[in-house]
């Protein structure tokens, strides 16, 4: 009897409370998130007090709706989940794809800057201070050479311009010695014609 008088007692609270609940949820602003329906749906349910312990009362119509739209945002939840997935795995295979033509692009770079710092001599590629240390030598050695010519080419000069001065000179002295030694033999044979001469006499 007085389990009977306290469900009766309960079962009246419950409504009374429903009712007042009621009243008040139509100015509530309706969250629909999971919180909020988990809210409203506590916010709704009766409760009541038995051998000491507290119960909630509540309606199988807006557990079953509350388990769907729980079921139904778990589902979403997953398909958002596949989809954000897929789009990982899509960006990973885009970033790879990304990394391998960005290390080809590298590598390219590396080898056109390597060609473009290097000139082709003598059918290998030589950085361009090697070459130019190459090139300035040969020009300097060259340079040298020349001038060591230009010095044999003027003592050669010299020496021939020697030689013909001192030839002509020669020349001369010869032609004097020849034109002394021809007038001395006329002035022989004159006196010996002479003495020819006065012999016959």
């Amino acid at each position: 009897m007085k389990n009977l008088s306290i469900v009766l007692f309960t079962l009246v609270l419950s409504l009374t409370f429903g009712y007042a609940q009621e009243n008040t949820e139509e100015n509530v602003v309706e969250d629909n998130s999971i919180k909020g329906q988990f809210e409203t749906l506590i916010r709704k349910s009766g409760n009541y007090r038995a051998q000491g312990k507290r119960y909630e009362v509540v309606r199988v119509l807006e557990l079953e709706a509350l388990q769907n739209n729980v079921l139904d945002s778990i589902k979403n939840a997953n398909s958002t989940i596949s989809s954000l997935r897929a789009t990982i795995e899509k960006n990973e295979t885009e970033i790879t794809s990304l990394n391998a033509r960005l290390g080809e692009t590298s590598s390219n770079l590396e080898n056109i800057t390597e060609e473009k710092d290097s000139i082709q001599f003598l059918g290998a590629l030589m950085p361009k201070g090697t070459y130019k240390l190459i090139v300035w030598s040969i020009i300097f050695a060259l340079i040298i050479f020349l001038a060591f010519f230009i010095y044999k080419f003027k003592n050669s000069n010299a020496l021939t311009i020697q030689a013909k001065d001192a030839l002509a000179e020669l020349e001369t002295e010869y032609e004097q010695h020849r034109r002394r030694a021809l007038e001395r033999e006329q002035k022989i044979s004159r006196k010996l014609q002479d003495e020819i001469n006065k012999n016959r006499k």
